[in-house]
């Protein structure tokens, strides 16, 4: 919306393409926390020796979230934020933290981790993933084409493998 508001982007050219939310992971083999509800959340956090938290939009989140659960001061010194380009499940992987805070998306592909869940639905975030044609695209109608091939029913399989959901 803001790159159509500059001009960037064509006027009503926004599709939503998917939804992704944000994840759990610990190391593989370790003992998977309790994140049924938000109090076990809330608890497995507090419980935890050390958090992986990404650079981006689950990280804003869940400092928010920590915050308004009372809990930010008591996570503070055990969370670790990693840099732009880093992966979560990679850090929790090698040992850098005991659990690890992302999309689901990214963990689902990691290696060396368990995937533990998702968030719980009253303390979930979700964050939409869109597509939009750039003003100036040298070939509109092949990005038009690739934005019909994202939303196109086949593509909803491969987007909710990849753990999203279709937006559309």
């Amino acid at each position: 919306d803001d790159l159509i508001a500059q001009g960037r982007l064509t006027a009503g050219s926004r599709v939503d393409i998917a939804r992704s939310g944000i994840g759990v992971a610990v190391r593989a083999g370790a003992r998977k926390p309790d994140i049924a509800s938000t109090a076990a959340f809330k608890a497995a956090v507090l419980a935890a020796g050390s958090i992986v938290l990404s650079s981006g939009p689950s990280s804003v989140y869940l400092a928010r979230l920590f915050q308004t659960m009372g809990i930010a001061d008591a996570t503070r010194a055990k969370t670790i934020q990693i840099a732009p380009g880093l992966a979560v499940g990679a850090a929790v992987a090698r040992g850098e933290g005991e659990i690890g805070f992302t999309q689901v998306s990214e963990l689902l592909s990691a290696d060396g981790i368990d995937y533990v869940g998702p968030l719980p639905a009253q303390v979930q975030h979700v964050t939409v993933w869109s597509a939009g044609l750039h003003v100036a695209a040298p070939a509109p109608d092949a990005a038009k084409a690739l934005i019909r091939h994202l939303m196109a029913p086949h593509a909803a399989d491969v987007i909710r493998r990849s753990g999203m959901e279709p937006a559309w």
